[in-house]
């Protein structure tokens, strides 16, 4: 089962959603880090599941062990293992699920791949609950940045058919993406969390679910960060965020938009302001030829409604091979998109992360 990634930050995950533990092991950190543990248990509780009515009731505090790689508070440059164990389970809800088939969920190909011998229980390693995990080695990667001058935040950019106005280049700083993180939703406007949650409501009362776009901004980041072609930066930022399981797109600067003007409308003109080199506008998200070029990186990611509703569905019996009907039982999510504000920001600053260690003394 493929739960590795990284070059030079090299993570691997482990657990299952209803195991005893998930947790992860990250390898290559730099050693005498000092940690913001108030940092990490912030962004740990922004992921944690049962904060409100719209997130799945599973009550989980997400507190985290760390069981090497530290001492006295600094990384000590041996592979650092934390992990996270589950307090709030209730199997039962999924004993039907070996045999029935949910849609929109990977039991049919988990079923073939691994033979039948997958965990199914609230997803076991599929889940969306395994990305706890990623977050704190997220939350780890942006305490390094941040003493490095690099600052990571992500902002709802729309929730179903609402669309929320995109942060302009003036507000993109520090301020302001710890103003995001501190609100109930990730978006500036008091208004429109509310029609946010009015939408989310909507559905969760239908017994339906949700899904919207998640923007995500780095700042600080220096120019030439990267590689081309197989390992660009763009290319390591999507092999993670596709490595969610709700994301289903991914785009940068302008995306499928850019598609829409002319060479000379959009390109992105250099300029001197004082010793620095900027562009005029950034459509292209802060990264050419697969490199960073000093400006704000940005990227949209798509998140679909959560598969597991209340309302029936169609499905398989596959140990009696007929078509079925199929209530989905227990605790879920009408719009997983406000709790997957802080797993995004994590892809990004364990990329960026990656990376710089990649290029070694160049960017300390």
């Amino acid at each position: 089962m493929g739960a590795n990634w990284g070059h030079s930050l090299r993570l691997s995950i482990f657990g299952e959603s209803h195991g005893k533990a998930i947790g992860i092991n990250i390898d290559g950190l730099a050693s005498g880090i000092e940690l913001d543990f108030e940092s990490i248990e912030k962004n740990m509780e922004r992921r944690a599941p049962g904060r409100n009515k719209f997130s799945t009731q599973r009550k989980e505090s997400d507190s985290f062990e760390i069981l090497s790689g530290i001492y006295e508070g600094k990384t000590t440059g041996a592979p650092l293992c934390a992990i996270i164990r589950n307090e709030d389970k209730k199997s039962k809800d999924y004993s039907k699920l070996k045999e029935v088939m949910r849609p929109n969920h990977s039991d049919y190909p988990a079923f073939i791949k691994y033979r039948g011998n997958n965990d199914v229980r609230g997803g076991g390693h599929f889940s969306g609950r395994i990305t706890t995990p990623i977050v704190f080695a997220g939350s780890i990667a942006k305490t390094i940045l941040a003493k490095k001058g690099i600052y990571v935040g992500a902002s709802i950019k729309s929730i179903k058919n609402i669309e929320v106005e995109s942060l302009k280049m003036e507000e993109l700083t520090l301020d302001t993406f710890d103003k995001l993180a501190y609100k109930e939703m990730a978006i500036l406007s008091d208004k429109k969390i509310l029609e946010v949650k009015e939408e989310i409501e909507k559905a969760r009362i239908n017994q339906d679910s949700v899904g919207g776009t998640i923007e995500c901004f780095a700042i600080g980041v220096p120019a030439g960060l990267g590689e081309p072609f197989f390992d660009s930066l763009e290319s390591s930022i999507s092999h993670l965020a596709f490595s969610i399981p709700a994301v289903k797109g991914i785009e940068f600067g302008k995306g499928f938009d850019i598609t829409r003007y002319y060479g000379s409308e959009i390109k992105d003109e250099y300029y001197y302001e004082g010793e620095k080199i900027k562009t005029k506008r950034n459509n292209n998200g802060g990264i050419l030829g697969g490199l960073s070029t000093g400006m704000p990186i940005s990227f949209r990611v798509a998140i679909k409604p959560t598969p597991s509703i209340s309302k029936i569905q169609n499905t398989v019996n596959i140990k009696t091979k007929e078509n079925c009907e199929l209530v989905i039982e227990g605790r879920h999510d009408p719009c997983i998109v406000p709790r997957a504000v802080v797993v995004i920001e994590s892809v990004m600053a364990i990329a960026l992360l990656d990376k710089i260690y990649e290029a070694g003394g160049k960017y300390e």
